[in-house]
């Protein structure tokens, strides 16, 4: 098991916001496009970032989006489409997301609508 899936979500979260705000994107954005791979509504989300859920509790308890598939690309130079690891897939498609809201794409493409 990748000690990754043991770090709690709401420690990565503020890297994610700052990523995203440097290129004039926004916290709300960020928290979108969560809510959009996990299915949680924003009380939830907050409610994983206030109890310190790891990633792997947090992925066992979302629904992931049936679009999830459709994200594809390199991320931390892997491709996300050949990943094998379920767990370690969701990650990197929570990764690729904030990659792409960073890059300035847009919002209903970033959501693969």
């Amino acid at each position: 098991m990748h000690r990754v899936f043991k770090i709690p979500v709401s420690s990565v979260y503020p890297h994610y916001v700052t990523k995203a705000e440097k290129k004039g994107r926004t916290k709300a954005e960020v928290d979108e496009v969560i809510r959009w791979l996990t299915g949680f509504d924003q009380a939830a989300l907050r409610k994983h970032l206030k109890a310190d859920t790891s990633f792997e509790d947090f992925f066992a308890e979302a629904e992931l989006n049936p679009n999830a598939s459709l994200i594809t690309g390199v991320v931390c130079g892997i491709r996300v489409e050949e990943i094998e690891d379920p767990l370690m897939k969701k990650l990197r498609y929570l990764d690729k997301l904030v990659d792409e809201l960073a890059k300035g794409k847009a919002m209903d493409k970033i959501l693969r609508a």
